[in-house]
C-alpha cells in the first residue's frame, strides 16, 4: 500500500473520529447541562474549547484527506462507490 493511501486513510479516520467525539459530547452536553454553563447562562471555557475545536478539527481534516486523496490519485468517490477498488486484487 501506498504512503499517500496510508495518509489519506489515517486523515479519514481522524474526520470521522472528530465528528462521532463532536456529537458524542454534544448529547452529553444535552444530558448534563448543568455542568456546562456557568451561573451567568454562559457556556464553561472548557466546554466552548471541546464543542469548537472538534468541529474546526473535522473540518480541517476533511481538508487534509481531500489533498491526500488527490495526492495519492484515488478517484473522487460516487453514490455507487465510495471506497476505491484495487483493481490488481479484484483481477480485472
Amino acid at each position: 500500500m501506498n504512503a499517500w493511501v496510508v495518509t489519506w486513510l489515517g486523515f479519514r479516520f481522524v474526520r470521522w473520529s472528530c465528528w462521532i467525539g463532536l456529537f458524542l459530547y454534544w448529547l452529553h452536553f444535552m444530558l448534563y447541562r448543568d455542568r456546562h454553563i456557568d451561573p451567568y447562562g454562559h457556556l464553561v471555557l472548557w466546554s466552548e474549547l471541546v464543542m469548537f475545536g472538534f468541529a474546526q478539527a473535522a473540518v480541517f481534516a476533511g481538508f487534509l484527506e481531500l489533498m491526500m486523496r488527490e495526492k495519492a490519485g484515488i478517484p473522487r468517490p460516487t453514490l455507487r462507490n465510495w471506497m476505491p477498488i484495487n483493481r490488481a486484487a479484484a483481477g480485472a
